[in-house]
């Protein structure tokens, strides 16, 4: 198995545009890590890194809000980069035009019409931008007030003593840098291999791996005067959990419901076409890491919103409640796994049109063998759709929930659990899977072997 796949990377460099498809990605991929490395001007972001350090150290778990945010940045928010907004916003305005274009007619009719793709895709950049300056906005009041943000930090970042100067140019920069890495993403998918946005995130997700491997050393081989708080039957079980999430999650978002469809015979003219037999593919996990990203954004607000103002007002039953929406609460646990189910019912709902499918079907003369074409068809998909829903919701929820139990029972820290399941690994496999997808089909073009043995075209000589 290693060999082949081994075999296949090597026939991945023979093709040349494969090659320079391949060069390309990777050096776009260096830039957009060099974005979230270089610190924005007059802040002291060496001093934030060694505080953080420092701090992870004693500490176990992670704050949501950090901890997400610096999930998807690569740790830029944690070095002052100018890359700490990340691409979040552009997905953020992304995900708002689709959901509007399910629900605003106006912006669905567009979408239906010629070069109405395009203009959607304009209104998403535009509103990326207005993100931005807003998040761009408010990171540098964190940035600016760091005893607030990063609970304990002595000193402060900002060295500039002008503060509207400070914060109008840390907008633009951040700004300018999000706008950048949007950019370098569409380079990528138009030029390179594999989804240029989601490479991106995965690119920062693992740049967090090295930071994970020490933590994770450390807990199991600490130092003199540290005591050891893990032993092998943790390590064993560490292995079978990441082998068994990979496995699970590779299963899950490859698995399809095949809906077997049959076309009538067709006169055009003289000529009289015969039936065939085809399926509709309904994928288990239609709905990806959004919901899991809905889910965390929202319950990211509740806890932070009610620690500002009972530090702002003095209230003590604002902190007091605040404390249920920390990520260390059960009460945030269970409401994170409804919220997940919720989100997984909502995208298919706006994302998936069981009516139009049922109307194409009806005007090419196809139909599932058993049901009517029109209503019943479309009742049909509704029922399944809704049946695998639950199933693809359910597999969230635990994969969701996985580095929470884990942070909470074995007593690990955030930055290793976060690899054996949640946000992370979700994007990370279904990116890899993707990329090697597009990979696969220059092999196939070329005559070459797939990634798999079973993937190899018969009759070939």
């Amino acid at each position: 198995m290693l060999s082949q796949l081994f075999k296949t990377f090597a026939n991945c460099l023979k093709i040349p545009e494969l090659r320079s498809r391949i060069l390309f990605t990777g050096l776009v991929l260096v830039v957009a890590r060099l974005v979230s490395m270089t610190p924005v001007p007059g802040l002291d972001g060496g001093a934030l890194s060694a505080f953080l350090a420092e701090q992870a150290k004693n500490t176990s778990g992670g704050n949501s809000v950090l901890a997400l945010y610096s999930l998807f940045t690569g740790g830029a928010i944690e070095r002052c980069a100018v890359g700490a907004l990340g691409i979040m916003p552009y997905i953020s305005a992304t995900i708002i035009i689709q959901l509007l274009s399910a629900v605003v007619p106006a912006l669905n009719k567009l979408l239906r019409e010629e070069g109405g793709r395009a203009k959607i895709i304009a209104y998403g950049r535009y509103l990326t931008v207005l993100l931005c300056l807003g998040q761009g906005f408010f990171m540098s009041l964190g940035w600016e007030n760091p005893q607030a943000t990063f609970n304990g930090f002595p000193g402060k970042l900002v060295m500039i003593e002008n503060v509207w100067v400070y914060r109008i140019q840390t907008t633009i920069i951040l700004t300018t840098a999000t706008l950048l890495l949007m950019w370098l993403g569409e380079q990528i998918t138009e030029r390179g291999v594999g989804n240029g946005v989601s490479l991106i995130i995965m690119i920062g997700i693992l740049a967090r791996l090295p930071n994970a491997v020490q933590a994770l050393w450390k807990t199991f081989w600490p130092s003199a005067d540290m005591p050891r708080t893990g032993n092998w039957m943790y390590v064993i079980f560490l292995l079978l959990l990441l082998v068994a999430v990979v496995g699970a999650v590779v299963m899950i978002t490859q698995g399809q419901r095949k809906i077997p469809v049959q076309y009538a015979q067709r006169a055009i003219g003289r000529k009289v076409y015969s039936g065939g037999t085809s399926y509709i593919p309904l994928k288990v996990n239609y709905t990806g890491v959004m919901p899991v990203i809905f889910a965390q954004a929202i319950l990211m607000l509740p806890g932070m919103l009610l620690q500002k103002a009972g530090q702002l007002w003095n209230v003590p039953f604002f902190l007091t409640l605040s404390t249920y929406f920390s990520y260390s609460s059960w009460i945030y646990f269970f409401i994170e796994g409804a919220l997940i189910l919720f989100f997984a019912y909502f995208w298919v709902a706006t994302q998936f049109n069981e009516l139009q499918i049922a109307d194409d079907l009806k005007k090419h003369g196809g139909y599932i063998p058993g049901v009517r074409p029109g209503q019943a068809t479309a009742d049909t998909l509704h029922r399944t759709m809704n049946r695998i829903t639950f199933a693809g919701g359910i597999f969230l929820v635990v994969i969701a929930l996985i580095p929470t139990l884990m942070t909470r029972l074995l007593q690990l820290d955030y930055s290793i659990t976060q690899f054996f399941g949640g946000t992370s690994m979700l994007i990370t496999v279904g990116v890899v899977l993707d990329t090697m997808r597009q990979m696969e089909s220059f092999l196939l073009m070329r005559n070459y072997d797939g990634f798999l043995k079973k993937g190899r075209v018969r009759g070939r000589t």
